[in-house]
């Protein structure tokens, strides 16, 4: 593989794990809405510099990214896309620990609570 190659699959856009994708599912047959995409942005602030948000919207702004798995939509906005470009999101529930978790590639560093980045 080329480094070329390897570029273009670390740039390929959010990947959605099995688990994730279903708990994004039963939280939307909760909320009785099939219009609600998952957003995941990146915003200024969190103590190492950036934050991950990951929300419902039924906006489509322009330049977002939109990648589909199965019947589970996730949103990037074309701002947060070159930061998220690789990152996998999980869902985990243990006794230890429950919700979403991003492995970033593009992270070089984090904070302890995880919800921010550099």
């Amino acid at each position: 593989m080329s480094v070329s190659d390897e570029t273009t699959t670390v740039s390929d856009g959010i990947l959605l794990s099995d688990a994730a994708a279903d708990k994004v599912k039963a939280l939307l047959d909760q909320e009785g809405r099939d219009d609600l995409a998952l957003r995941v942005a990146v915003q200024p602030g969190g103590c190492s510099g950036l934050r991950y948000q990951l929300f419902f919207d039924e906006r489509s702004l322009d330049g977002d990214v939109v990648k589909e798995f199965g019947s589970v939509k996730v949103v990037t906005d074309r701002m947060s896309a070159p930061y998220l470009g690789g990152a996998s999101i999980d869902f985990v529930d243990t006794i230890e620990k429950q919700g979403f978790t991003i492995d970033n590639p593009n992270a070089t560093g984090s904070c302890a609570c995880g919800d921010s980045f550099s």
